[in-house]
């Protein structure tokens, strides 16, 4: 479970001072070198000098890079993550120098080439660093300064170097600003929450320093104390209090740009919250901006940040009073793929002012009796949320969704759950919400670890926003007590019909759980209070102005919709008892054109339900075009029935207005805008706008700013989406799509992907026809195979591949042969073989591949991947036969 920390990316930034009397002059251990960059000939150049300098006992190795062009600059220290080295900032510090700053990068004690234990930021060891290095800026003749010794200087630098920019701040007054990212503010609080221990993140951490004795021997007795008892001490708490921003908060008083994590079960976001309420005690200005990714994965959003860095310091290190510093709070929210890089295309919301964790609050009731929860002996099986080095790897537990699988499990007996009535409008949870609890106890003390499910309609399988969890520990709990939860801090929208779920589990596989079994009763007090944060709202796209013939355009079309209206024809009575299912098909045929005996489509029988997404396959000639043609009302089947929510299908039929459907693509008004397009379309409907949806339609296809622009300036793959996004038009429940990847490279493919499972995530169907079957493996919960007109299998995915036997697990390392032996030794493991990548894996009868996965990493088998082995491609060959 070794994680460099460097998939952070801009770990850490900024150096402090302590106090003249301690800032020792730095050392030179040898001769610069300067060197010069140049990345293009319009590029202004960078000159670059390395040096390893003495320290109090310890060699720093450190870059310092200037503008090429002379003159006094602000000054900027930029910090690396844990686990890297001065090396991971380097093409930032390359670009702050072209943008006008001196910029000092240097690897912390124990890192890189620099020497020394390390000490987790001590305020004698990598503090005191950092104000040896502000005393050397001050002596650099491209350094600006402020009064002699005191050069002008920010720190910003992510996680262990985001700590470092606090600390610096805190501790020595000639640092002018700060912007530390995804870091904390208490280290005791992060590593043991509530008392309980985050074993997981802190074996991470040892092992991403290089092991125990690479730290300062008190940080390594108090590690082994810890990780062996399971119960953090107060004297651990001390320790790392003391190293702590929280330590000096009362100090921090410069201008501060607070970036955290959503994605982040090391650092959350209440970090930030409490370094922000502290800051701006201070009188300091302060601003925090949510990120769409953390420790956990995720898009750290590298570029904009660092954008919003440069301003911060512009504003604040070079006194300009134009720099666009951005809201006082910003959230990043998902809204879909760039079709031109195929990256997650995100959506800024923000406010005029932080809101914090507890803004108006919304009582959500919850139902549920008294319960008793079993903490097992030794604390196994446990419950799964994050997975510390698995989750945020692109083809590590990611995945598991091929074996349509997710990451969070709960064992039954082990948890208690509290459902709330679904939901009669959408609801934005921002910040944490609250609920207040009953425990009882067979022993004093009860570890328990809260969580809130999204559940969808139907059964859809909970969503754990984040993969977040509050551990809480309940001291004299065998009397019984009160409990008032503070769970998660999330940005997280949960749509109309949707639940929400409390669940309190009694173990966390991220957590140490008491090793004696023991016995929990939970029972209610009250709501679940959901804070809304209602202020922070995203900026509205401008729509430009109306063509002069849009209005008789939009006449024509509804014209010719009304005279297909007409042509309906009467069609048997509804089906009550299928009124909630989205799709059945019994005994559908379709003959070609004259003839009496050769079928397109014969017999063809077939169920689909809500929040499924189907995928329908079959080599060419299979009928799946036809079927889809006949689905839609666009032919009329020669034998058998189609019915949608219980209404038998035929053209016209007005159960047609809940289904929505991309078939061959759509043509637009290249001209106008994407959003004007779709506006025209909707007209010409006839239908209320506000039936449109067509904001949800549009976040869900993830068009962002393109909306506003012409639609002759899109992509292919733009162009797909917007197609899709005109088929999710009045948010229907059945979605239909025909090949929507024709013609796309793989970003754009999978941009589709995950337009598809976002769609169907909110309760809704999707059936789509393709012949890429890795992507349908991919994307597709369901199947349908036909051949030749008719039905060769349906089913679960899983269990068409046949996968829920066998399973291949990816290994970041060889696996040792003693580590497979306890693999195959595993209660639920029939076999288990090494192979060049990793471990082939069969499960006994009843064995899962979630459980398979707690035990893989009980047993620190360094896991990358977990997969099928066979591939849908294979299971597809083997049905048609030769018919592909």
């Amino acid at each position: 479970m070794d994680l460099r920390l460097s998939a952070l990316r801009r770990a850490a930034r900024r150096p402090g001072r302590l106090t003249a009397a301690v800032a020792a002059v730095v050392v030179l251990a040898g001769a610069g070198t300067w060197t010069a960059a140049v990345a293009s000939d319009d590029t202004p150049a960078v000159r670059v000098s390395e040096r390893v300098m003495a320290v109090d006992g310890a060699r720093l190795d450190t870059s310092y890079f200037t503008p090429a062009d002379g003159g006094r600059h602000p000054a900027v220290l930029l910090g690396h993550g844990f686990g890297g080295s001065k090396d991971d900032m380097r093409r930032q510090a390359e670009d702050l120098a072209r943008d006008g700053y001196a910029v000092l990068t240097w690897s912390a004690r124990g890192f890189g080439r620099s020497t020394g234990k390390i000490g987790l930021n001590a305020p004698d060891g990598e503090v005191a660093d950092v104000s040896r290095l502000i005393d050397w800026l001050a002596k650099q003749p491209q350094v600006r300064l402020d009064k002699p010794g005191d050069p002008r200087v920010g720190v910003a630098g992510g996680s262990y170097g985001g700590a470092i920019a606090l600390l610096a701040a805190g501790h020595d007054r000639r640092v002018d600003a700060i912007a530390p990212e995804i870091t904390y503010w208490n280290l005791a609080d992060a590593l043991f929450p509530d008392g309980v221990f985050k074993k997981l993140w802190a074996g991470v951490f040892v092992n991403g320093g290089g092991g125990c004795a690479a730290f300062e021997p008190a940080l390594c007795r108090m590690y082994d104390r810890v990780a062996g008892s399971g119960v953090p001490d107060p004297a651990a708490r001390k320790l790392l209090e003391e190293r702590s921003p929280s330590a000096v908060g009362d100090r921090i008083k410069v201008p501060t740009l607070l970036v955290q994590g959503q994605t982040d079960s090391l650092f959350t976001l209440d970090q930030a919250d409490a370094a922000e309420r502290a800051i701006r005690a201070n009188g300091a200005p302060v601003a925090v901006d949510w990120i769409a990714g953390g420790h956990d994965g995720g898009d750290m959003e590298t570029d904009r940040v660092e954008a919003r860095v440069r301003a911060w310091f512009d504003r604040y290190l070079k006194d300009d009073e134009g720099a666009d510093t951005g809201p006082a709070f910003r959230i990043t929210r998902t809204g879909g793929v760039d079709s031109t890089d195929g990256t997650t295309l995100l959506r800024g919301a923000s406010a005029d002012a932080y809101p914090g964790l507890r803004d108006h609050r919304r009582a959500v009731a919850l139902t549920g009796g008294e319960q008793h929860v079993a903490n097992p002996a030794g604390g196994s099986p446990p419950a799964v949320s994050a997975l510390p080095g698995l989750g945020g790897s692109g083809g590590g537990l990611a995945r598991l969704s091929a074996l349509g699988l997710g990451v969070s499990l709960d064992f039954p007996g082990q948890y208690a759950g509290f459902d709330s009535a679904p939901l009669t409008r959408d609801l934005r949870v921002t910040g944490t919400p609250t609920a207040t609890v009953h425990i009882t106890s067979t022993r004093d003390d009860a570890v328990l670890f809260a969580k809130v499910y999204d559940v969808g309609p139907g059964g859809t399988r909970p969503v754990l926003p984040a993969r977040l969890v509050t551990p809480v520990r309940v001291t004299g709990a065998k009397a019984g007590k009160d409990v008032t939860l503070t769970l998660p801090a999330v940005d997280h929208e949960v749509r109309k019909g949707h639940r929400l779920r409390l669940v309190l589990a009694s173990t966390d596989l991220g957590y140490a759980s008491p090793a004696a079994p023991a016995g929990y009763t939970v029972s209610l007090r009250g709501d679940l209070e959901v804070p809304t944060a209602p202020a922070v709202t995203s900026a509205a796209v401008p729509l430009p102005a109306w063509v002069w013939w849009l209005p008789a355009a939009g006449a024509l079309a509804a014209l010719a919709l009304l005279l297909t209206a007409r042509r309906r024809t009467a069609a048997p009575a509804p089906d009550p008892e299928l009124a909630g299912v989205p799709l059945v098909i019994e005994n559908l045929g379709k003959r070609y054109a004259k003839s009496i005996d050769r079928y397109a489509v014969r017999g063809l029988s077939f169920r689909v339900e809500s929040g499924q997404v189907l995928g329908l396959l079959g080599p060419n000639g299979a009928g799946k075009t036809t079927t889809l043609r006949m689905l839609m009302g666009l032919i009329t089947p020669d034998d058998g029935e189609i019915r949608v929510f219980g209404h038998a299908i035929r053209p016209g039929a007005p159960v047609l207005s809940r289904v929505g459907a991309f078939v061959e693509g759509a043509g637009f008004l290249p001209h106008l805008s994407g959003r004007e397009n779709l506006e025209l379309y909707w007209r010409a409907t006839g239908r209320p706008p506000e039936d449109a949806h067509l904001d949800e339609a549009l976040e869900i296809a993830g068009l962002g700013d393109a909306l506003a622009r012409a639609v002759r300036t899109y992509s292919q793959g733009m162009r797909q989406r917007l197609a899709i996004a005109q088929a999710m038009l009045g948010l229907p429940d059945l979605l239909i799509l025909d090949e929507p990847t024709n013609g796309l490279d793989p970003p754009q493919i999978r941009e589709m992907r995950e337009v598809m499972i976002r769609y169907a995530s909110g309760g809704r169907t999707v059936i789509v026809s393709s012949h890429l079957l890795a992507e349908v493996e991919q994307s597709c919960t369901h199947l349908v195979v036909m051949d030749r007109g008719r039905l060769v299998q349906a089913g679960p995915v899983r269990e068409i591949i046949g996968s829920g036997d066998t399973v291949l697990v990816g290994t970041a390392t060889p696996v040792e042969e003693p580590v497979v032996e306890k693999v195959a030794a595993l209660d639920e493991v029939a076999s288990a073989v090494r192979t060049d990548d990793g471990l082939l894996i069969r499960l006994e009868p009843g064995g899962t591949a979630e459980r398979l996965v707690v035990e893989l990493v009980r047993l620190e088998v360094p896991v990358a991947s977990v997969g099928p082995h066979r591939r849908l491609e294979d299971a597809f060959l083997t049905l048609i036969g030769g018919s592909a």
